[in-house]
């Protein structure tokens, strides 16, 4: 599932200004403009603040989260230069967000609440943390505060869609993604990219498979090459059972942000397609590449999880890293992956305990019914088994683990 944090903090007013604008991304274009403004006056407060939006807005175009540590860079000569700033105060929430560090993000972002009340981005700050750390209610509090105070607003719609899609409503989700895409400035083009890629997403989850490609279509034709738009194609191809397509735009996608958990989805394309040494070769570069970052608040420690479940068949290792992950966050997608974790190690009575309360949310993701029913038969309740192999289904009939979940489902415990 995509969620990167949508900014919506505008990029129109300075693109005007930006030198050769028409050849360089939105984020690219703000930056130009920013670092010309600067040497002339290079403790400008406004002109740094501009300069940190550009690079924390280049970290989402390309996956390249050392611009986010360039943003901090820039908000701190900022904040050096006239230490109550608010656009700097405010852009280093959103800067926390994008490094995944959602604890110190929330604890930011409320003392400003305090001090601006009426400022609606600050309140998606606030649900975007909580969301990842599994604080639904009050992030669905905050996103309606956002809706209150400005509605129809593209923040609040999208992370509202965002929470839609959490709890099951998929159409919901879908309805407001579209509504934010009609409310998004033609010349935000990545947000728009972003936009129809999650609208492509939505539309892969329950198996719509011609809908998701025309709006991974029209991603690409307003932003070529979009790493996130790459990854949802990845996805479409294989449910297509285009499998050497699919390990391309894993491939392409993993080349513009070479993160581990882009070459775990290489990984598992190239073993789909029978190219098992070279599946080998990038499961075991990426177990190296996503242990090195274990304790980093941006980590792929789910993904890690997974590989040691479901590929390398070491179930101890996982249950170390769910159980490291817990202490951060509680998001249903940690906790179920912390429940397959303790399933894997023997210890299904507990997994069940945390699988019922991930799903208790109203989940449709078929992945995460699929475990459930896996782990209430292992526990012999069987009613809820065939239950969730149902729902998993009927979520999505052309998922990823579709087959298991009907070979599950014709394969009662006996």
């Amino acid at each position: 599932m995509i969620r990167p944090f949508l900014s919506a903090l505008p990029l129109v007013a300075l693109l005007a200004a930006a030198p050769c604008a028409a050849q360089m991304s939105p984020a690219e274009a703000v930056i130009a403009t920013a670092q010309r403004a600067l040497q002339t006056n290079p403790d400008h407060p406004q002109r740094l603040n501009d300069l940190a939006l550009g690079y924390a807005r280049r970290a989402r175009e390309t996956s390249d989260v050392s611009y986010y540590d360039k943003a901090h860079e820039a908000l701190d000569r900022s904040l050096a230069a006239e230490p109550d700033n608010y656009g700097a105060l405010r852009l280093r929430v959103w800067t926390l967000l994008g490094q995944h560090r959602f604890a110190e993000a929330l604890e930011r972002g409320k003392h400003l609440n305090k001090l601006y009340p009426d400022d609606v981005l600050v309140y998606g700050f606030l649900a975007d943390a909580e969301t990842e750390l599994g604080r639904y209610e009050e992030a669905i509090e905050n996103v309606q505060w956002m809706l209150d105070l400005r509605p129809g607003n593209v923040p609040a719609l999208t992370r509202a869609a965002y929470l839609r899609e959490l709890h099951g409503w998929i159409d919901g989700a879908t309805d407001f993604m579209q509504k934010a895409y009609e409310r998004t400035s033609p010349g935000e083009k990545e947000d728009r990219a972003w936009i129809q890629t999650h609208l492509a997403h939505l539309e892969l989850s329950r198996g719509n498979l011609d809908k998701a490609e025309a709006h991974l279509k029209l991603a690409m034709e307003l932003f070529p090459d979009y790493h996130y738009a790459l990854a949802e194609l990845g996805k479409l191809r294989l449910a297509q059972d285009r499998v050497e397509e699919a390990v391309s735009a894993f491939e392409k996608r993993y080349e513009m942000a070479p993160h581990p958990e882009n070459l775990l989805d290489v990984a598992r394309a190239l073993d789909r397609a029978g190219r098992k040494r070279e599946a080998e070769v990038a499961y075991a570069k990426f177990e190296k590449a996503a242990r090195a970052e274990m304790n980093n608040g941006d980590n792929c420690n789910r993904d890690l999880a997974d590989y040691y479940v479901d590929f390398a068949e070491k179930p101890e290792q996982a249950l170390q890293v769910t159980a490291a992950e817990m202490t951060r966050r509680q998001d249903i997608f940690t906790r179920a992956t912390h429940a397959w974790a303790l399933h894997a190690s023997g210890r299904s009575a507990e997994a069940w305990k945390q699988m019922e309360t991930a799903i208790a949310v109203g989940v449709r993701d078929s992945k995460m019914l699929y475990r459930a029913g896996i782990i209430a038969r292992a526990v012999g309740n069987e009613p809820a088994a065939e239950r969730l192999f149902r729902e998993s289904l009927e979520a999505n009939p052309t998922s990823p683990v579709a087959a298991e979940t009907r070979r599950a489902l014709h394969h009662k415990k006996g």
